[in-house]
């Protein structure tokens, strides 16, 4: 297999409450709406998020961030009025939890 990109992706109950609460996480709105129902953040060339509007798997999903910078990143999004959980400590990373409007679990990583 000759891999070209990755996307994560997670239902949503509502599009466009989603696309509010991820345009928080990700300091920005979705890169493309390439079909109905369906928002996408590109990252690069090789990654990707996309967000489905299919109300009967919304809130199943976990995606896991790693960034840098944690305790400003918390503090951002404190400020932007989403609840990011306590700073964890893990063996090799610190992080946060928060639940997203369908209460899918976003994992925010800071290698240690």
């Amino acid at each position: 297999m000759s891999l070209n990109k990755i996307y994560a992706h997670l239902n949503c109950a509502d599009l466009d409450t989603s696309i509010r609460w991820f345009t928080a996480i990700f300091n920005r709105g979705p890169d493309a709406r390439p079909m109905e129902g369906l928002a996408e953040w590109h990252r690069a060339d090789s990654a990707g998020f996309q967000f489905f509007q299919n109300p009967a798997d919304a809130g199943h999903g976990t995606l896991t961030l790693i960034l840098r910078a944690l305790e400003n990143e918390r503090s951002r999004l404190e400020t932007a009025g989403l609840s990011p959980g306590d700073i964890e400590q893990a063996s090799y990373v610190r992080l946060i939890r928060l639940r997203d409007p369908d209460k899918n679990l976003v994992v925010l990583a800071e290698e240690n």
